[in-house]
């Protein structure tokens, strides 16, 4: 017998999301609807709606592993980011899409940036033929985020950083609002930014355990 993907995806909302304050009907209603298997390998699909992150590509040399964000945690920024059908968002990291076809349901347009070449052409791929066609994938460096589609009224990190790039903030429209995890493995934390008259301001607001993106570390520093 196959799996029920959809019972699954019922129960993931239900037992995993619901259960760590995410209240907002629309972004429930986006993870009811979103097939979390599509944007999955082969091999992880009977996986899809557990509640962990899941790898879709490894780590080399120079690059690290990448993964599709654990559902609770994802829903938590996806409400704090208070997206809506009029705003334009910027996704950093798109990875395997699936975030972006949660976006894609929440905004108006999304542009989702990803370095991985690879991982930007499979996601694009599927996200056009699973009809999310309101996200355009573009290939960069996730530290520069994609300034010539600016500003943006969202700005949504779809993974952990050290720390936001200035770079990034300027392409944040003035009342706009970005989130983004900052800090590494259990001591990371979710933020929210805002811009009020040119002026970021940002807060913590929950304590978060996320998988870091590519291109952010900071350089260590020798002490003496």
């Amino acid at each position: 017998m196959g799996t029920d993907y959809q019972d699954a995806r019922q129960k993931m909302v239900d037992n995993q999301i619901r259960t760590t304050d995410v209240t907002s009907h629309s972004v429930l209603k986006a993870f009811l609807t979103v097939a979390r298997e599509d944007f999955l390998p082969t091999p992880l699909k009977p996986l899809a709606y557990i509640d962990t992150d899941l790898q879709i590509s490894a780590g080399g040399e120079d690059s690290i592993a990448r993964f599709v964000m654990e559902p609770s945690p994802l829903a938590k920024m996806l409400q704090l980011a208070q997206i809506s059908r009029d705003h334009v968002v910027l996704e950093i990291g798109c990875g395997s899409g699936y975030a972006a076809a949660l976006l894609s349901l929440l905004a108006g347009s999304v542009v989702a940036v990803e370095c991985d070449a690879t991982l930007a052409e499979a996601s694009s791929a599927k996200l056009s033929e699973t009809g999310y066609d309101n996200v355009a994938v573009v290939t960069g460096d996730l530290a520069q985020g994609y300034a010539s589609e600016g500003p943006y009224d969202r700005i949504f990190f779809n993974g952990a950083v050290d720390s936001v790039p200035e770079a990034i903030f300027e392409q944040l429209r003035d009342g706009g609002r970005l989130v983004a995890a900052i800090g590494t493995g259990l001591a990371a934390q979710a933020h929210v930014f805002v811009k009020d008259g040119g002026v970021v301001s940002g807060r913590p607001a929950f304590n978060m355990s996320v998988k870091p993106l590519p291109g952010f570390r900071r350089a260590q520093e020798f002490v003496f």
